[in-house]
């Protein structure tokens, strides 16, 4: 392994976690929508990785495997009758998004994020070492 294949593993990295934050502030950010264009209030929107070999360097590389919305948990019922959207017994369906867990999630990401890049920053700093050492 040479220090460009590891900047490369880390750029992925970098790439799956961008790409995890921005759904998780879309979450955030749609958390108290109860009206999609599609009908229905909003429901969370997952991804799920898988580990990929990258067939030019060898490294293992994170890739999304899938992304969907959330239908195993409830949407949540907040009774309000005088909204629009209430039923007949009152109650407005919510997403089913804990801006909690979307925020506890968003941290990890962040951190994950933050270590891809050290990690890239790292071994630019050894390749210009390298380079010093050599003239």
């Amino acid at each position: 392994m040479d220090l460009m294949d590891s900047m490369q593993t880390s750029l992925s990295g970098l790439r799956a976690q961008s790409a995890r934050m921005n759904m998780l502030s879309e979450n955030i950010a749609n958390a108290e929508s109860v009206q999609t264009p599609e009908g229905g209030p909003y429901r969370r929107q997952m991804m799920t990785f898988r580990a990929e070999v990258n067939r030019q360097t060898g490294m293992v590389e994170p890739k999304i495997a899938r992304e969907y919305k959330d239908t195993n948990t409830p949407l949540k019922p907040i009774y309000d009758p005088s909204h629009e959207l209430a039923d007949a017994q009152g109650f407005v369906l919510y997403p089913n998004v804990d801006t909690f867990v979307e925020q506890t999630d968003m941290r990890t990401a962040t951190r994950s994020y933050e270590a891809n890049l050290t990690a890239i920053e790292s071994a630019k700093e050894m390749m210009v070492r390298s380079i010093e050492l050599l003239r």
